[in-house]
């Protein structure tokens, strides 16, 4: 009951949140997470998962980027240590750190006050998802700070659902990500 009354009252706050930017940082500061700069400050978010994937990422959570490029995250690798739907048929990818690994993805660039809307969609904040902030190359070595998600998972990896790797993969390619990449994508089992 807890857990669908702080649902609703997410699904009540956030459109007014993303108005009134004072209430944006007091409802951070209730989940224990700092809200710094204003709406309008630019920032950078790495997805690594579906949100790779323009139907994940553009239609289902109406983002609009000002700008993507492809990225790489050294010192984390990609996991599928999360319990997804239906429970044990699927895992979501999570990261987690590993100073011999790197995960390739796609940096968008957008307002602080999109961040705030793509955290409401993450379920941020909230217990599964947390923000990190890391840094990044880009496709030219360029370093950039950006945001991400991370959440803390089972010691073992699970397999996800051939429609989640689906849009992993195939948004990997639309974003020209590297083939060697692809291919570690190509390797992953889903599960049954």
């Amino acid at each position: 009951m807890l857990i669908k009354t702080r649902r609703l009252l997410k699904r009540l706050w956030v459109p007014i949140i993303m108005r009134l930017w004072p209430l944006a940082r007091l409802w951070y500061r209730v989940w224990g997470l700092t809200l710094d700069g204003s709406p309008s400050d630019e920032v950078w978010y790495f997805a690594y998962g579906a949100n790779m994937h323009d139907s994940a990422f553009l239609e289902r959570r109406k983002m609009r980027p000002l700008e993507w490029r492809v990225g790489r995250v050294r010192g984390y690798r990609l996991r599928f240590n999360l319990e997804g739907r239906p429970k044990g048929k699927a895992a979501p990818a999570n990261i987690s750190a590993d100073e011999n690994a790197e995960v390739w993805g796609v940096l968008y660039r957008m307002t602080r006050r999109d961040m705030v809307w793509l955290n409401s969609t993450e379920g941020v904040p909230g217990w599964r998802y947390r923000p990190i902030w890391l840094e990044a190359e880009d496709q030219h070595g360029i370093r950039i700070p950006f945001f991400t998600y991370i959440a803390d998972g089972g010691e073992m990896d699970g397999n996800p659902s051939l429609r989640y790797l689906r849009l992993l993969r195939e948004g990997a390619r639309a974003h020209d990500l590297p083939k060697t990449w692809i291919e570690h994508l190509e390797s992953v089992k889903s599960a049954e």
